[in-house]
């Protein structure tokens, strides 16, 4: 491990973190590196997530003209 961090937590947040490290014996820094790393897997490579929210246009494509169901 190179890099450190400081991060606040909420008092919940911090009461969950205490408890589950003492339940589980896994220690505080492991289940944030753990959790990081889940969320790291779950977004992945996904490149286009860059762009979202960004692109207007109709939300719905079959309200552009030529994809009229009348």
């Amino acid at each position: 491990m190179s890099d450190t961090i400081t991060i606040r937590l909420t008092s919940d947040l911090a009461t969950w973190l205490r408890a589950t490290a003492r339940k589980t014996g896994i220690p505080m820094g492991r289940l944030v590196r753990d959790q990081l790393e889940r969320a790291k897997q779950e977004t992945g490579d996904k490149p286009f997530l860059r762009y979202a929210g960004v692109m207007s246009g109709p939300p719905d494509l079959s309200s552009r003209k030529g994809y009229s169901r009348k």
